[in-house]
């Protein structure tokens, strides 16, 4: 049995990007950058307006109030051609290109209109004026390889022309959940010794918010030669096979042994933590697999622990991106911890974490109500209410 910190630093290790494609930039969101992202034009192209108003020399504003004549109008993608001579000006709209001669805009506000005449009452100090390349110039990188296509980034793209961007390959999950006693969510109540299968669901649902996608969840009985098939079919399908439950040491737990055929390779059998000890990593037919506890909250903790940040590197990102720990004011006491490292299930309330009260690795609607773990470090002396605890988004 290996502590939280190396076992991290084996998931570490494995976490290596799949491959790289390109996807048109509509289909590009969520997917992480293989190459930088390089401004194919300049933003703005040309200077623009940045107000609605008046494009005007500024030498024709030295006696004010100044009377100009209009000789035209320039809109965003449809500008004013020509230049503004003396005594002249444009009216203009925001994001419109600055007419040849112009320096500066006079927002609409300031003028008051005759026919074809401006009349121009104060100026203002700004220029409202957006100068050419003032955000990015032609041929600057404004991504990293590496960087999250969040939306923030994907207007950031688009912006620089790119229909086509080159993205890490999403990994390919498959989930197993093992189990006799497990029967499809609605189908419990008809089976008296039945409990709903919750656990992959969930699971489902952590490794699409970690930027992979769900290609086989399958509930399987405790039957070894049926798990073995399961076994091949999913190392077929997927990069990555996520098994729950089984991984103890009762008569009916295969879930290693079902990849042993495989040539499995253990990465990690234990880890010293509380909930979760018997997850597990290996590989098998070249293929990573994870092993998570069936009681829904070790599974949950355990993936968010381990599962989170093995996604993130699998699809390009760096691992620790998924394990950012804080500080945070703790709301209620802890009492001293055993020999494993602890991660309680807590709550946001009133600017403070507050432990919940079930703590059972089998809870499933006080799961519902944690949104953070604490971590609490192995033979670690009790902890005050008011004392700084790390903490982790859950």
């Amino acid at each position: 049995m290996i502590s939280f910190d190396e076992a991290l630093e084996r998931v570490r290790g494995a976490a290596h990007p799949l491959g790289t494609e390109t996807v048109a930039i509509d289909a590009a969101a969520g997917r992480v950058l293989a190459a930088p992202a390089i401004a194919r034009i300049a933003s703005p192209r040309r200077d623009v307006s940045a107000m609605d108003g008046y494009a005007v020399r500024e030498a024709d504003l030295s006696t004010l109030p100044a009377k100009l004549k209009i000789v035209g109008d320039s809109f965003a993608g449809g500008g004013w051609n020509g230049a503004i001579g003396s005594g002249k000006c444009v009216r203009i709209f925001t994001g419109a290109p600055v007419p040849e001669g112009a320096d500066r805009v006079v927002i609409q506000e300031n003028v008051r209109r005759e026919d074809d005449l401006a009349v121009i009452g104060q100026a203002g100090d700004a220029r409202h004026i957006r100068k050419r390349g003032s955000d990015f110039e032609q041929g600057q990188q404004l991504l990293a390889a590496g960087r999250l296509l969040d939306k923030r980034a994907i207007v950031a793209t688009a912006a620089a022309d790119l229909a086509q961007v080159e993205v890490y390959s999403r990994p390919r999950v498959a989930i197993l959940g093992t189990g006799d006693e497990l029967a499809e969510p609605g189908m419990a109540a008809e089976l008296p010794d039945a409990i709903p299968e919750s656990v992959s669901l969930g699971i489902a649902a952590m490794v699409a918010d970690w930027g992979a996608d769900v290609v086989r969840r399958k509930r399987l009985r405790d039957k070894l030669p049926v798990m073995e098939e399961a076994a091949v079919e999913a190392l077929t399908d997927a990069d990555l096979v996520v098994v729950t439950g089984g991984a103890s040491v009762g008569e009916k737990d295969f879930a290693k042994a079902m990849f042993e055929p495989l040539g499995l390779d253990l990465i990690f059998s234990k880890v010293a933590i509380k909930p979760g000890k018997p997850v597990w990593l290996g590989r098998a037919s070249s293929k990573l697999v994870i092993g998570l506890p069936g009681n829904p909250t070790s599974a949950l903790v355990t993936g968010r622990l381990f599962l989170a940040p093995l996604l993130a590197g699998l699809s390009g990102r760096n691992p620790d991106e998924a394990l950012k720990w804080r500080t945070a004011s703790l709301g209620t006491p802890l009492k001293e911890c055993g020999s494993r490292e602890t991660f309680h299930r807590a709550r946001w309330s009133g600017g403070k974490v507050e432990i919940l009260g079930f703590q059972d690795s089998s809870a499933q609607q006080a799961l519902a109500d944690a949104d953070v773990l604490v971590r609490q470090l192995a033979d670690a002396s009790a902890v005050p209410a008011g004392a700084e605890v790390e903490v982790l988004d859950f």
